[in-house]
């Protein structure tokens, strides 16, 4: 059924509620796990557009990215199930984009994606990932939302 389960994590609690969905999905159906980290640097420039320190907080991020991914692996790894990990980039696109993208490339058949649930003016300000993803995924995508 689902052989290969794309997990794109970011750290956050609940991306942590995704990966663990997505642990017991590979067991119970024998898949592996790929991870992903999208490094988005467009967030960096519409939060510090002009400043000479953007490339060090770039770099700072993939290193907070490779971190993530290792921990994450390690996790998964634990729970007997074959797993990779990669970290990408958005330039200058969005996080959601590069997932669907990789998605494709990487022949998953299923994304796992933790999502705050996010309504009304906090997602139209904050926007969505997930949503994009769901919008623009060819395969299945599971949504696990963090409790409130």
């Amino acid at each position: 059924m689902y052989q290969k389960i794309l997990v794109p994590i970011d750290g956050s609690k609940t991306a942590a509620r995704g990966l663990d969905e997505a642990i017991k999905l590979a067991k119970s159906l024998g898949s592996s796990v790929r991870l992903i980290h999208v490094v988005n640097e467009l967030m960096i420039v519409a939060t510090y557009e002009g400043t000479v320190y953007s490339g060090e907080l770039i770099e700072a991020l993939r290193e907070s990215g490779k971190k993530i991914l290792a921990q994450a692996q390690n996790r998964v790894s634990a729970a007997g199930v074959n797993v990779q990990s990669e970290l990408l980039e958005a330039h200058g696109g969005h996080a959601g984009t590069v997932i669907v993208q990789d998605a494709s490339q990487s022949r998953a058949d299923l994304i796992v994606l933790g999502t705050h649930g996010r309504r009304g003016l906090s997602r139209l300000v904050m926007g969505s990932d997930a949503e994009q993803v769901v919008r623009q995924a060819a395969v299945p995508v599971l949504l696990v939302r963090q409790p409130e």
